[in-house]
C-alpha cells in the first residue's frame, strides 16, 4: 500500500530536488540549454551585490508580511475560536469563499481599489480626507497588502486549529488564582498556542519569498523578490543554470526555518506553563 507513496514521492519531490542541484552545477551553453561541465560560479555569481540585495529585499519584505500577518490574524483565529459552532462554520465559510477564484483575479480586484481615481481614492476624497488622487499602485505598500491579503487565511486556520483545542479551564484557572487578564494570555493562552502561531508564521514566510507574481501585478517590477529573480533567469535570460541555484538557496532558506520551527514547537508538555 506505501508503494503509490514511495513513487510520488521520488518522481514528483525528490526527483526534481535533485535535477534542480545538479542542475545548479552545470554550465549554460551559448546559444540554448547546458553544457556538462560542472563549475561552482552560478553560486559565486549570488555572492554579486545586486544578487544579495534581492534576497535583503525578500527577507525584508517577507518579514514586514508575516508581522502584519501575525498581528492580523492571531487575535481573529483566537477569537474565531470562542464563536458558537454555527458562527465558527459561517466564519470559516467566509474565509474560504476567495479561494474559490483564482488568486490573480483577486489581485488584479485590487489594482482597481489603488489605481489612481479608484475605489479607495473616491472614498478618501469623498470622506475629505484626501485633496487628490494618491499614487498608491505599483508601489511597495501596495506590494505588501497584497501579501497580507494573499496569505491571511493560512495565518487565521493555523491560530484556529490551535484555539479550538484550547483548555479554556485552564485561563480561569491562572485568573481565579490573581493573574490579571494580559498575564494570563502571556503565560498560559499564549504558550498553549504557540504551535499554531508558529505554524502560521511558516505558512506565511516561506511563501512570500516567492510569491513573484503578487510584486509583478501590484508592484509594476518596481519590487524585485527571489522568485521574480529566478523567473526572469528562466524566461528572460534563459540561465537555468543560475535560475537553479537561486532556487537551491531558497531551499535551503526554507528548510533552515521548518527545522527551526520543528525545535521550538517540539516541546509541547504543560510544564511551567500554568
Amino acid at each position: 500500500m506505501l508503494l503509490p507513496l514511495y513513487i510520488f514521492t521520488i518522481v514528483f519531490i525528490l526527483g526534481p530536488l535533485v535535477y534542480m542541484v545538479v542542475l545548479s552545477f552545470l554550465q549554460r551553453a551559448e546559444t540554448w540549454g547546458v553544457t556538462s561541465q560542472l563549475t561552482l560560479k552560478n553560486y559565486m555569481d549570488i555572492l554579486e551585490p545586486v544578487y544579495l540585495q534581492t534576497f535583503a529585499e525578500s527577507f525584508k519584505l517577507a518579514i514586514l508580511s508575516t508581522v502584519l500577518i501575525m498581528l492580523i490574524g492571531y487575535p481573529f483565529g483566537y477569537f474565531m475560536a470562542k464563536l458558537t459552532a454555527k458562527w465558527k462554520k459561517r466564519t470559516m465559510m467566509l474565509l474560504m469563499i476567495p479561494f474559490w477564484t483564482s488568486s490573480l483575479i483577486r489581485l488584479y480586484g485590487w489594482i482597481i481599489i489603488f489605481r489612481a481615481n479608484g475605489v479607495l481614492d473616491k472614498l478618501l476624497m469623498g470622506l475629505h480626507i484626501t485633496d487628490a488622487p494618491l499614487k498608491l499602485l505599483y508601489t511597495y505598500p501596495a506590494v505588501v497588502v497584497g501579501m497580507v491579503y494573499a496569505l491571511l487565511p493560512f495565518m487565521i486556520f493555523a491560530v484556529y486549529s490551535s484555539a479550538e483545542k484550547l483548555d479554556w479551564s485552564l485561563i480561569e484557572a491562572a485568573r481565579d488564582l490573581g493573574a490579571s487578564r494580559m498575564k494570563a494570555f502571556l503565560t498560559v493562552t499564549l504558550k498553549l498556542t504557540l504551535p499554531g502561531l508558529l505554524s502560521g508564521v511558516i505558512l506565511t514566510f516561506i511563501p512570500s519569498m516567492g510569491l513573484f507574481f503578487i510584486a509583478d501585478i501590484l508592484g509594476g517590477n518596481k519590487v524585485v523578490l527571489v522568485g521574480s529573480l529566478i523567473q526572469d533567469q528562466l524566461m528572460k535570460a534563459h540561465n537555468w543554470p543560475f535560475a537553479a541555484a537561486l532556487a537551491v538557496i531558497l531551499t535551503i532558506l526554507t528548510s533552515v526555518m521548518i527545522g527551526l520551527y520543528r525545535k521550538v514547537s517540539g516541546v509541547k508538555d504543560l510544564e511551567g506553563i500554568v
